[in-house]
């Protein structure tokens, strides 16, 4: 897809961070625009904003973990614009905290909104923009996270890598209708998705194991206060769209990061690769290595410095809150990855 005038964009989690990125980037190209959040403030914060330039921008409220929801806006979206164009799958939640705290609850919230949230977009959507002819395109907001496990994000990298698995399946099935899909990977983003795992946690999964607080909020929050533009974020998967690119990677380095990022796999194969791995991970950080992590997590690096690193947010707290940590009274953790007031 390179002409975007005049089609029709429907993008979950499309009210705020890279949704509501993505948004604006595509309004502004012409697309008439659906953007489906589960938050009512923020979508009415965002129609504000649309409002204001004039845009034809359709609000609707969408859980994307109610599947019959999810009909009834792929139905209102018809109705008002017609069947997308472009589906940009972007709703997403996450929360910190040791694999082995997590309950049922946290992997069934943060797996049924990024992976089930997923999926339910494309079965509602992919017959429809088949059988509405070639020429579409499907994305999703995947997360660097799909690269990585990691010991406190068991159950988002899981989601995010079953995300990309999904994503990359589709984009071999769908070649034959003409249509394409396409999966970014950005690390970390000027975004409000740290306010999810206290305002947007639905009651029924309220059982966390993880430690979470309004002070791991703000530190979170300050977190993602350096990360990249959502507008910088929407100009690459605009380009990459418009390349026909399967993985988009946001940075300069983008394909040398993903290298790296997979890399490990070739040494957990023997006993002597993993002994080399967990040397290679113990020495420090290369100055490559150190310049992509600042590329991701959006600050500058000055090899001639040492202790580069994003500062700190204003507000954002500079104790130890526990972030990442467990629940203090589960009594199965070690007690240095639990939190104690």
């Amino acid at each position: 897809m390179k002409d975007f005038a005049g089609k029709v964009a429907f993008i979950t989690g499309g009210a705020s961070g890279a949704g509501l990125g993505y948004a604006q980037i595509f309004s502004e190209a012409g697309m008439k625009v659906v953007i489906a959040d589960a938050r009512q403030d923020h979508l009415d914060e965002a129609m504000a904003y649309f409002k204001d330039k004039n845009a034809d921008v359709h609000a609707i409220k969408l859980d994307v973990t109610d599947r019959a929801a999810f009909a009834a806006a792929a139905d209102e979206t018809e109705k008002v614009y017609g069947v997308p164009d472009l589906l940009i799958l972007n709703a997403g939640v996450n929360v910190f905290g040791p694999a082995e705290a997590s309950t049922y609850d946290d992997f069934d919230w943060v797996g049924g909104v990024v992976y089930g949230g997923t999926v339910n977009g494309l079965v509602t959507f992919v017959p429809r923009m088949i059988k509405a002819g070639p020429g579409r395109h499907i994305a999703a907001t995947v997360s660097w996270g799909a690269f990585g496990a990691g010991p406190s994000t068991a159950p988002y990298s899981a989601a995010k890598a079953a995300q990309l698995n999904l994503m990359e399946s589709y984009w071999m099935a769908l070649k034959p209708y003409g249509i394409g899909v396409s999966a970014i990977v950005p690390a970390n983003i000027r975004s409000k998705i740290y306010e999810a795992a206290i305002q947007g946690r639905p009651e029924q999964y309220g059982n966390t194991g993880y430690n979470v607080s309004e002070d791991t909020q703000k530190l979170l929050a300050g977190i993602h206060a350096n990360g990249m533009d959502p507008r910088v974020l929407a100009d690459w998967l605009k380009k990459g769209i418009e390349n026909e690119v399967f993985l988009v990677v946001p940075y300069e380095h983008g394909t040398r990061m993903v290298e790296l990022a997979l890399e490990r796999f070739k040494y957990y194969t023997t006993p002597e690769g993993i002994k080399a791995w967990e040397a290679k991970k113990a020495a420090p950080p290369t100055e490559e290595e150190m310049m992509h992590n600042a590329e991701r997590e959006g600050y500058t690096f000055d090899p001639s410095k040492k202790g580069n690193g994003p500062a700190p947010a204003p507000g954002a707290p500079m104790k130890d809150v526990g972030f990442g940590k467990a629940r203090g009274d589960i009594d199965w953790v070690d007690a240095a990855k639990k939190f104690k007031d």
